[in-house]
Parts: structure tokens; C-alpha cells; sequence
């Protein structure tokens, strides 16, 4: 299926279609459907032809009408608030956030496209692929000599250590860990959440970040990563935090000064609620500021 979408991308009728222009779904199904998942395909099976074939395409993707058609999707399932500017969703773009690792190092080798590049919506190579769990791509771009790891997107501010942590992809974080370049303490600039923050609760990544000894996890611009996790109900986030002798279990957030027991108690979070009132050192009498 790989090789029919590529072959029919790749015909001289398609090539010349004018890139800004963006045909009607229902008069082009087969564009639609070739544009989008072409690279689903190739994660599934990757032949010789079709390795062929994805390559040509490659090679003039920033140009195709398959990139606009690509692009306009990516964008229709993003949340209403991200910023757009006119930089493209290149090549390199492209197959981190599909994932496919033998052509992400075909694209390297070419070194045609800058692997730091931002896109549209402020994303790097990178940070799609920490965002979509794509740890061999992830790897591959890592190993560039002038990649720059922690950059953050511009939209959310997060970054790639950011969506792989929120995401629970354990391959990605220890992959950046393991540098020196990264900043496991980075707050983004809308709430201020840090990787530790543990939006999705995903305790394996938690313990990784803990295990930091340059972790901070107090670190806070509206909440610190307990309120963070009691907020969301994640109880096995909450014990690794409360485990910790640098975590004050009382400590208000800077912008409402409620406690992290008034937000579990707040969100009807009774197992978080629980925990905190387990412990000696909680004062549940303290008031919102």
C-alpha cells in the first residue's frame, strides 16, 4: 500500500500541482489519503521500492502538494490557540512525525535539512518525534553533531524532554538524560510545568527525573510538581514526591496559594487526599492566600 500511495504522489500530474493550493478532499480522495498515511504504510513495512519511492518524494517534498495536504491535517488536530508562521514542515519534519527511522537516517546523511529547523507551529525534528514516542528517530537525531536537545517549541514552550516525559516515553527521556545539554528543570512559559510535572502521571518517567541530582522539584511559575500530580489524582506520583525530603507537602502555589491538600480536596481527588493526611508534617488548616 506504501508503494501505490508513493507511486501515485510521485506521478507527473501530482508533481505539478502548485504546493499553496490545497484541493477539494472530495474531488481528491487519493491525494488526501496518499498525502496522510503514506508513512503509516512504510512504519508497517518498509520494501526496497518504497524506500525508493519515498525518497524521490523527499527530495521535493517542500515543494509537493502532498506537504500542504500533510500539513493542513497535523494543524486541524492541534488545539485552537497554536501561532502559525510561514516556516516550512520540511522534509526532516515530516518523517520524525512519522516515525520512520531508516529514512530519518537517509535524510541525515544527506544533510540537506537543518535538524534544528522549526517549523509552522515551532517544532523541531526532535520534538516530534519525542512528542509521537519515535525513540530510534529520536536516537538518530541526537547523534547529530550540532543538535540542539533542549530547545523549546514556541507554541507551548515545551521541550522535547517536556513531550516525552508528558507522553511517558521512558526511551526518549533516558536518551536525553544521559546528556549534558539538557535542562531537566525547564519551566514552560504558559503554566509552568516542568518535565517533573507528570501531566499524564507516568510514574517510570517520574522516578528517571528524580533520579536527576540536578532536579528541582520545586521548581514552580503557578504550580510545583506535587500540586501538579494531586491536582490530576496521579497517587503513585504523589508518594514519589512526598518521598522526597526537599518537598514541602505544604508549600502554596505562587498563584492562588492554595496548598497541595486544598487543590486534591478541590478536584475530589480522595487517594491523594488521603496520602496528604497521612503524613505529620501536612497542616490542613491552612488557608488559600
Amino acid at each position: 500500500m506504501a508503494e501505490t500511495c508513493l507511486t501515485y504522489l510521485n506521478f507527473q500530474h501530482v508533481k505539478d500541482l502548485a504546493a499553496h493550493l490545497y484541493p477539494n478532499p472530495r474531488s481528491t480522495p487519493f491525494l488526501k489519503y496518499s498525502s496522510l498515511y503514506w508513512g503509516t504504510h512504510i512504519r508497517l513495512e518498509l520494501s526496497d521500492g518504497a524506500r525508493t519511492f519515498a525518497l524521490e518524494l523527499l527530495d521535493q517534498f517542500d515543494s509537493h502538494i502532498s506537504a500542504k495536504s500533510l500539513w493542513t491535517s497535523i494543524l486541524e488536530g492541534l488545539p485552537f490557540y497554536y501561532y502559525l508562521d510561514d516556516k516550512p514542515f520540511s522534509a526532516l519534519h515530516c518523517i520524525a512525525y512519522f516515525g520512520i527511522a531508516d529514512l530519518t537516517n537517509a535524510l541525515i546523511k544527506m544533510n540537506r535539512w537543518d535538524v534544528n529547523q522549526r517549523d509552522g507551529v515551532g517544532m523541531t525534528p526532535l520534538i516530534w518525534a519525542a512528542r509521537y514516542r519515535h525513540e530510534e528517530v529520536a536516537r538518530l537525531l541526537l547523534g547529530e553533531k550540532h543538535i540542539e536537545p533542549d530547545q523549546q517549541d514556541t507554541n507551548c514552550g515545551q521541550t522535547a524532554l517536556s513531550w516525552a516525559a508528558e507522553n511517558g516515553c521512558e526511551g526518549i527521556v533516558r536518551q536525553l538524560l544521559e546528556r549534558e545539554d539538557i535542562d531537566p528543570n525547564t519551566q514552560d512559559p504558559i503554566d509552568g510545568r516542568t518535565p517533573l510535572s507528570a501531566k499524564n502521571g507516568h510514574e517510570r518517567v517520574v522516578k528517571l527525573l528524580l533520579e536527576e541530582k540536578d532536579i528541582n522539584p520545586n521548581t514552580s511559575k503557578y504550580h510545583c510538581p506535587l500540586s501538579w500530580a494531586v491536582k490530576n489524582g496521579h497517587e503513585g506520583v504523589v508518594k514519589l514526591l512526598l518521598g522526597r525530603k526537599d518537598v514541602g507537602p505544604n508549600t502554596p502555589d505562587p498563584t492562588f496559594g492554595r496548598t497541595p491538600l486544598g487543590w486534591a480536596s478541590k478536584h475530589g481527588h480522595e487517594g491523594t487526599v488521603k496520602l496528604l493526611l497521612g503524613r505529620e508534617d501536612v497542616d490542613p488548616d491552612i488557608r488559600d492566600l
